[in-house]
């Protein structure tokens, strides 16, 4: 018996399946394309999407004949969802929480909703990300298809939907909406009727390793499956990022290293939205029970492909046809010191504590004999020093981190790994299996179809610490130094920075 998780992101989708004890037995992973079919919009072919997870499903099912496939269970980007009928048929796009349909409607919401009051039913402030402002555009601007939508799905929803569950979705998938209770676990009456949304069309919600049903025979058929295999709530990708970490405890926290750099602090008690909302921080139902998480996050992944694309195309297509790293290779290039460069990493709209849509980022210090490993270097240092602000402020909202679980593609690099742990002062660990979406729904998986009697059970079982990284006292101390100048520089720079690009568009 093996356990199935699949991870449906913003550009891709994987599927892996997994012994019990946690050991690899085969994976897959597709690609597909985010659509943009007007200036400012942002969503995926959701039926191409589905056709693409389908495959990975089937390419793992081919590999797993001796050990087949008994559960599986989903994690999902968050926001997006996607419209289906009554038979199980895909209607339209899904709309990326980058998509800016909605934002007209932000300011009407705000006026029935105050931040204060949303935050206390939420966890969250009130944006554009959220489904919730796409959906009103949807009801406006596509008043068919919202008539003909039997269920509005979150992609976690949507795939288990699609293989026969029931239509359901876990409660920190639920939290990305903006319709979700906290506190009731269920969809808040409040905020559907601000909205005009029937709560008929949405999903029943229930916690993350929750059975749903089974995958029907005409889809197992399809897809190579052994007949009855389960099917299991997943969650949002960054919480079941985190079970795949095995970050379960107070004190410990999620450093996935992915398009985006994600710090996922575990908490146990929900705090103030007066202590919260200053600091950007959310807070949504953790996938293991009794847990609550926020995220702090910002566009690192996405800073180091623009530096491999910006200055070194040419390598990158080289490297790829011959099968190298060209992401090691460039790290190799980078100083052993601090760079002498430093990086506002506000190239895209920012995460925590400000979320400023405008923002602009710069690259200081620059001189001829400066490298392009310093420069690498800065963008590095510069993201990670971003983040540590924001968890400077974690103590006052009554969280401490005191260790990381480093998991994502950035997470194969020793040296970005050290980098991030000289800067923190913390000890940072990585598990085994770095592909920690998959896992966690594996887990997940594992929990709803009694192969574990709990998350904590499945996390012993499956998750193991490969190496730990223990910052080093010396470069400590240089990167603190570095990170006070690096304080100085977006207050300085940023409202001109801001105004210097409008000026040239």
């Amino acid at each position: 018996m093996s356990l199935l998780g699949i991870d449906v992101g913003t550009t891709g989708c994987k599927a892996a399946a997994y012994a019990p004890d946690g050991e690899l037995l085969a994976e897959a992973y597709r690609e597909y394309d985010v659509q943009r079919p007007q200036p400012g919009w942002a969503e995926l072919d959701a039926q191409d999407v589905w056709s693409q997870v389908c495959d990975c499903i089937r390419a793992v099912a081919t590999k797993t004949k001796a050990d087949p496939i008994a559960t599986l269970a989903v994690s999902s980007l968050g926001e997006a969802v996607v419209p289906v009928d009554a038979d199980r048929n895909i209607l339209g796009p899904s709309l990326l929480n980058f998509d800016a349909r909605g934002e007209a409607y932000v300011s009407d919401i705000a006026e029935a909703l105050r931040d204060e009051e949303l935050y206390r039913i939420t966890g969250n402030a009130l944006g554009n990300h959220f489904s919730l402002t796409k959906l009103v555009w949807l009801q406006e601007h596509q008043p068919a298809l919202w008539s003909r939508a039997r269920y509005l799905l979150p992609w976690e929803s949507l795939v288990a939907y699609l293989l026969g569950a029931e239509a359901v979705v876990d409660l920190s998938l639920a939290n990305r909406t903006l319709l979700f209770d906290l506190d009731s676990r269920d969809w808040s009456q409040r905020i559907l009727s601000v909205a005009h949304i029937d709560q008929a069309t949405l999903p029943r919600t229930a916690p993350a390793g929750t059975r749903v049903g089974t995958v029907s025979p005409q889809m197992a058929d399809e897809l190579g499956l052994e007949a009855n295999v389960a099917i299991v709530t997943g969650a949002h990708d960054q919480c079941a990022n985190a079970v795949g970490a095995g970050v379960l405890d107070e004190g410990r926290a999620m450093y996935g290293m992915g398009t985006y750099i994600c710090i996922v602090p575990p908490f146990r008690q929900r705090q103030d939205p007066s202590v919260m909302l200053p600091r950007g921080l959310n807070t949504e139902h953790h996938a293991a029970p009794g847990l609550y998480v926020s995220f702090i996050y910002n566009h690192g992944g996405s800073l180091f492909k623009w530096y491999r694309d910006t200055f070194a195309e040419a390598e990158r297509d080289r490297a790829k046809a011959e099968g190298r790293d060209i992401y090691a290779e460039l790290i190799a290039e980078m100083p052993d010191s601090p760079s002498t460069v430093v990086a506002l990493p506000h190239f895209a709209p920012t995460g925590p504590p400000d979320f400023i849509a405008d923002a602009t980022g710069a690259i200081a210090g620059l001189r001829l004999e400066t490298t392009r490993g310093d420069i690498l270097k800065g963008i590095l240092e510069g993201a990670t020093y971003y983040l540590q602000q924001c968890v400077d402020e974690l103590p006052a909202a009554g969280m401490k981190i005191e260790r990381y679980r480093a998991v994502g593609g950035g997470s194969k690099s020793d040296a970005w790994i050290q980098l991030s742990a000289d800067i923190m002062g913390v000890p940072f660990e990585r598990p085994r299996t770095t592909e920690a979406g998959t896992l966690g729904a594996a887990i997940l998986a594992g929990v709803g179809s009694g192969t574990y009697a709990s998350v904590r059970q499945g996390v012993a079982a499956m998750v193991t610490v490969e190496r730990t990284y223990e910052p080093d006292t010396k470069a400590h101390a240089a990167y603190a130094e570095r990170y006070a100048l690096y304080g100085e520089l977006w207050p300085l720079l940023g409202d001109y920075l801001r105004r210097l690009h409008k000026a040239a568009i």
